[in-house]
């Protein structure tokens, strides 16, 4: 075999440091952001801040996110309940510019609800064992006050030397049903609502027909299925209404009010202000950080001319960040005005206004890489007068107009809202008559796309809208 040398050439690009630092700063949230200069602050004497405070704690007057929100509210909301977790909206009403807000966080219980319950159950004279099943039971409750799982299986989890007895578990579940909240420990909603009426006085109008709903026919009324209902139990519309109110009266998430509220929080990356009638952007100073080069340590540096210590790689380091946390806060600031000039409309008119915006279309304006803009626009906020909402909201499909034109996919949602919220309950729209009411706009839009967005909002169907 003839061996041989050949040269070849190829271009490959290299991250430097730098350049993987600059990225990696760049798609963090300022939260985040603050987390990782913190941590380089005590890594690297050669860097310090130059205010000498950490801006990056969560005060009680930024705004929280949205909270995560339990499966079971979907029903709660079909019910006629309000969600009853705190969870700001992130766009609803507007505020004139210099208004400070004032976002008030509500008290969390000192005691959660597994201490209620276990004191409550030290009080209770039991043996032993049942005291030892009860606290089985009580650590398995979700923070709704739900046993998540039957006793079957918590039978199947316990060792089999314990000899445990269904029945036994049963009776210890009964017990621990007896305890406040009323409802705790149900394994349904359904069960849930049937434990707190059977606290209610026996002569408490249509209680009987209440506990006969929940557990029989609990799915009906969450569909609104009112004419059903009253066929069932025949009752006139007046004695109906009682009885839904009777119902709709009791709390389906008993263990919520000691649970923690688990929010987390948003600090604006910047403001979006009308000044001289034209819309601009500002950063957020309790955003940026203030660093600089420790000029103790940098005096040291200079006068040492070895030069090959480890400060002058720490001295290097120090510098890159200083220069990287500017570019990022630079390229936020470019990215959130030509947001902004593109959908100053919604400024002066609100969602109905969006305009269809995609971020090759900024990438194109603000002279970077489409990836950069999605870094961008992730975990970035701006605080508006309409509200605060993430860079990524002002994004959207667009939809054809009959004249040829394109409106945004936000606006065709905000317009359905419109309707539903203005129509006759007793009447309530359909997909159809809501894709007719678009088309005399001059939005072109198809029944089942009427129908997504509606779902997107969590807005039901018209035959679960129809109330009395």
């Amino acid at each position: 075999m003839k061996q041989s040398l050949q040269l070849k050439l190829h271009q490959q690009l290299t991250l430097t440091p730098q350049l993987q630092q600059s990225i990696r700063l760049l798609q963090l949230s300022t939260l985040e952001l603050g987390q990782e200069i913190s941590q380089m602050l005590q890594d690297n004497p050669l860097l310090e801040r130059l205010d000498g405070e950490d801006r990056f704690e969560a005060p009680a007057g930024e705004a929280p996110a949205e909270e995560s929100r339990n499966e079971r509210d979907e029903v709660y909301e079909e019910m006629a309940w309000g969600d009853r977790s705190v969870a700001p909206s992130h766009g609803s009403g507007s505020s004139d510019d210099d208004e400070d807000h004032d976002y008030q966080q509500a008290d969390a219980s000192q005691t959660n609800l597994h201490q209620h319950l276990h004191n409550q159950l030290s009080l209770t004279p039991l043996t032993v064992r049942d005291r030892q099943l009860v606290t089985l039971l009580i650590e398995a409750l979700d923070d709704d006050g739900y046993l998540g799982t039957t006793l079957d299986e918590v039978v199947d989890m316990l060792p089999e030397e314990l000899e445990i007895d269904p029945l036994e578990l049963q009776t210890a579940l009964k017990l621990l049903q007896s305890f406040d909240p009323a409802g705790v420990g149900a394994r349904d909603l359904g069960e849930c609502l049937w434990l707190q009426l059977g606290t209610l006085p026996a002569d408490t109008p249509h209680l009987t027909e209440a506990r006969v709903l929940v557990r029989e026919h609990l799915g009906l009324l969450a569909e609104r299925e009112y004419g059903k209902l009253k066929k069932i139990f025949d009752l006139a519309d007046p004695e109906f209404i009682q009885l839904r109110q009777l119902i709709t009266s009791l709390n389906p998430r008993p263990g919520a009010a000691f649970a923690p509220l688990d929010t987390r929080y948003v600090t604006p990356d910047v403001f979006v202000k009308k000044t001289k009638g034209l819309w601009m952007v500002s950063l957020n100073p309790d955003a940026v950080p203030k660093l600089r080069i420790n000029e103790m340590y940098a005096g040291i540096l200079r006068g040492n001319k070895d030069g090959g210590s480890s400060l002058s790689a720490q001295l290097q380091e120090a510098r890159w960040l200083i220069k990287n946390v500017q570019q990022r806060f630079e390229t936020i600031l470019k990215v959130s005005q030509a947001i902004v000039d593109r959908q100053r409309m919604f400024f002066e008119h609100g969602e109905v206004a969006m305009r269809p915006l995609t971020l090759k279309e900024i990438a194109e304006a603000v002279e970077l890489h489409e990836s950069t803009i999605s870094r961008v626009t992730t975990q970035k906020y701006m605080m508006t007068p309409r509200g605060l909402y993430e860079f990524k909201y002002f994004f959207g499909s667009s939809l054809a107009t009959e004249e040829g034109g394109a409106t945004s996919s936000t606006a065709i949602r905000a317009l359905i809202k419109q309707f539903i919220e203005a129509e006759n309950r007793a009447k309530p729209l359909s997909d159809n008559s809501i894709a007719d009411m678009l088309g005399k706009q001059g939005f072109v839009v198809a029944r089942r796309t009427v129908a997504k967005y509606r779902e997107l909002m969590n807005i039901p169907p018209a035959n679960q809208r129809k109330s009395l």
